[in-house]
């Protein structure tokens, strides 16, 4: 019998992040506490999910449009030009899709040729990289340096371009390590993307939480940019909605229409309840994202003073709902450390190398955790720690 797999797909490993999870499953044991999943502890704020009751309950439950209800893009539209200052028309450059996820899948798949290079910082989420070879497409990684509070720089990245790098990743806020990249950042990459005629998928999943003074910058608006730039983003973090799976994608019109035939052919049309359930979100939910931002922050001053008082190096992550403690001090590899404190604490946390391998000698903490959850972990560390 012929070989009946893609040979794309058999070369990519599984999620590192589902090795801990399933090893968690197997364990069976209430007793095991989990810092590894990066899911808000939220419910969906309850006017949110009333108005997807209403939406059953009134038997609004067929297709959309392709790119997705009409009020829905008008009102990412508004939030968007509110947020980071950038408007997007609605009709032509805004599509609804499956999660964040699909829209970036849609982005690489639409923008690469077979050969074409994708500029990936590591250490970043598990998928862009399998997302760029399913598409035929070279992930060319940058290793980013703990000293440089995981930003990417102009240098490092001028030094990964080729003649055949067309696209470049931005995930700030960062999963896993929790990194941001302010202005000034930004416009350094900005003008090394313009000089080399590059694109950005920028995604900008956890934009909304932030927690320094400035506001959030998207790389899309400064000058030159939005014209290069395709945004992702989603309401799975900001609004606790990761079942409704709900993302958007806006960027140029000519690329968002092909990146609606991927959707198109793929999916057809986002979830018709999660999507009224949006409108609903952008609306009147504010003062949610507000309450569960700082709820954040007050759990991620308590993790940094707990791994200062542990004598665990960390730097001060300022976005997303994770923290990226260096753990190479205590001679282990980041599977090793993990596969201990679980088998030893019963503790789960997500190996940094599971990220690229400029997380090795890291750990992934998630802090999307109830603060007395935290204090446990924190607790159970604690005495792991002492043993080593």
């Amino acid at each position: 019998m012929r070989d009946p797999l893609n040979s794309f797909i058999e070369a990519i490993p599984p999620s590192g992040i589902r090795k801990y999870f399933d090893m968690v499953a197997e364990m069976d044991d209430p007793d095991v506490l989990s810092l590894g999943v990066g899911e808000p502890d939220f419910d969906t704020p309850w006017h949110v999910r009333g108005v997807g009751i209403n939406t059953l309950t009134e038997g609004k439950t067929f297709y959309t449009s392709n790119s997705g209800l009409m009020e829905l893009r008008r009102e990412i539209s508004k939030y968007t030009r509110d947020k980071i200052g950038v408007e997007y028309d609605p009709a032509t450059q805004v599509l609804i899709t499956v999660g964040g996820s699909e829209a970036i899948d849609g982005c690489i798949r639409t923008m690469l040729d077979p050969g074409d290079e994708m500029i990936i910082p590591e250490p970043c989420f598990v998928s862009y990289k399998p997302c760029a070879i399913l598409a035929g497409a070279v992930p060319v990684t940058i290793d980013l340096k703990a000293e440089n509070e995981f930003r990417l720089t102009p240098d490092e990245l001028e030094a990964a371009i080729t003649p055949k790098t067309k696209l470049v990743l931005l995930t700030y806020p960062n999963n896993p390590t929790g990194a941001i990249m302010e202005k000034e950042d930004l416009e350094k990459i900005a003008k090394v993307i313009i000089d080399h005629d590059l694109f950005v998928l920028s995604d900008e999943i956890y934009s909304a939480l932030s927690y320094t003074e400035k506001p959030f910058v998207s790389i899309a608006s400064l000058p030159g940019m939005a014209e290069r730039t395709i945004i992702v983003n989603g309401f799975s973090k900001a609004f606790a909605m990761t079942g409704w799976r709900l993302g958007y994608a806006l960027g140029p019109s000519r690329v968002i229409k092909q990146m609606m035939k991927v959707h198109q052919f793929a999916i057809m049309c986002s979830p018709t309840i999660s999507q009224y359930a949006a409108i609903e979100a952008l609306r009147n939910g504010e003062d949610d994202v507000q309450y569960m931002k700082n709820e954040y922050n007050m759990r991620r001053k308590y993790l940094l003073k707990r791994f200062a008082e542990m004598g665990i190096p960390c730097f001060n992550a300022m976005g997303a709902f994770y923290l990226f403690p260096c753990i190479k001090k205590f001679g282990m590899s980041s599977d090793q450390f993990a596969e201990r404190l679980l088998n030893e604490q019963k503790l789960a946390v997500v190996p940094g190398n599971a990220f690229g391998r400029s997380g090795e000698g890291f750990l992934r903490i998630s802090y999307a955790y109830s603060l007395k959850s935290l204090e446990k972990s924190m607790d159970r560390l604690e005495k792991f720690i002492s043993t080593l």
